[in-house]
């Protein structure tokens, strides 16, 4: 079992926190990624977790035992670091199993694991190379392969593909991915790239200023963001906000008129709200029908199969994504909608949804 489980943990430099009072619970098998905006403690969390960092109090167990105080070289993890920091005058097979060697670890049993890994990142054709005749997303794999060929119980990823373009970190993410459904073994990988985590996590959590804003499935947290902060975060183009307040069952901002369904959220008539509407969810509809935003377009962004749109509505830009964008044209008149099961309603005071529990 390499369940991890982090409890109360804070985290001070000069008395100053960066993380309070954190609580976190991660099954064996599971591959999480701790994601955020730069400063947010995502990659202190992962270096209190591989013993790189001290924790000022609380506890860190794995696999039920308390390795708060325990080297990092006893607590059964392999971190890949951003950073490949490959030996340079080692071939491919020697970075990989230089470890294993050092430890003393049997001939026979380290050509057995070094095939085992080698197979599953396509490195064979490699294992005479030295790192300076290497792409970098080779020598990131070489780095990926010396951490699993010591069959650690937790992986540790600390921003890994950063240094890559995107293409490398597109093949990369496939195979982090592959590797896991492959070795089941308990994952955390930390990324400021919510399209990174959207794509290879089984779990999210969005970390702001030291604590956890919200964790879930990459579904809930895009479909059911908790605040305004997530919602913000995740998606790409970014989700549009609008000033509103509650008026005859209707979210109204300007012009903008939105019908609520009942029950949905929790609201209260002449409520101050802010409304979330992201462009991935609204289509283009007539202009007399329920709920539409009419508006002028400004610009067309081609994207390929689909295009993204910005309308200037009541003096302000909205966007949408949609196939239909080679219709359009820069100064047309065009309405849009969004289902009312996709609206996001968030408390103008708080930040906090408004969502119903059980909607």
């Amino acid at each position: 079992m390499a369940t991890i489980t982090c409890s109360n943990i804070t985290k001070s430099y000069g008395g100053h926190p960066v993380i309070e009072d954190l609580n976190l619970a991660i099954p064996d098998h599971e591959f999480v990624v701790f994601l955020g905006p730069s400063g947010c403690g995502k990659s202190t969390m992962l270096r209190m977790i591989a013993g790189l960092e001290d924790v000022s109090s609380g506890t860190v167990a794995i696999g039920g035992e308390d390795v708060t105080h325990r080297h990092p070289g006893q607590r059964g993890v392999a971190m890949v670091f951003q950073s490949y920091a490959l030996y340079p005058h080692m071939s491919v097979r020697e970075n990989i199993t230089f470890g294993l060697r050092r430890a003393g670890v049997d001939k026979a049993e380290i050509e057995r694991r070094l095939h085992q890994v080698v197979s599953i990142l396509g490195l064979e054709p490699l294992l005479e190379r030295k790192p300076k005749a290497m792409s970098g997303g080779q020598q990131q794999r070489v780095a990926m392969a010396r951490a699993m060929i010591k069959t650690p119980k937790v992986f540790l990823f600390d921003e890994p593909l950063s240094n890559l373009d995107a293409k490398l970190r597109e093949k990369l993410r496939t195979e982090i991915r592959r590797m896991h459904n492959t070795l089941r073994t308990t994952t955390i990988f930390v990324t400021h790239d919510q399209l990174e985590a959207m794509t290879i996590a089984d779990r999210i959590v969005l970390m702001r200023a030291g604590a956890i804003e919200q964790q879930g499935t990459p579904d809930e947290i895009f479909d059911r963001p908790a605040t305004r902060f997530v919602a913000d975060f995740i998606g790409s183009p970014a989700m549009n906000f609008l000033l509103g307040r509650v008026q005859n069952g209707a979210a109204v901002a300007g012009s903008v008129q939105i019908p609520l369904p009942p029950g949905r959220f929790r609201l209260k008539e002449g409520q101050e709200v802010e409304l979330g509407l992201r462009p991935s969810r609204m289509d283009l509809v007539a202009a007399d029908a329920p709920g539409a935003i009419t508006g002028r377009v400004q610009l067309i962004e081609n994207m390929g199969s689909e295009g993204q749109v910005i309308a200037e509505v009541d003096g302000r830009e909205l966007s949408l994504v949609t196939k239909d964008f080679r219709r359009l044209s820069i100064g047309d008149a065009i309405s849009f909608a969004i289902a009312p099961e996709h609206l996001h309603v968030f408390d103008r005071a708080t930040g906090r949804s408004l969502l119903a529990k059980d909607a």
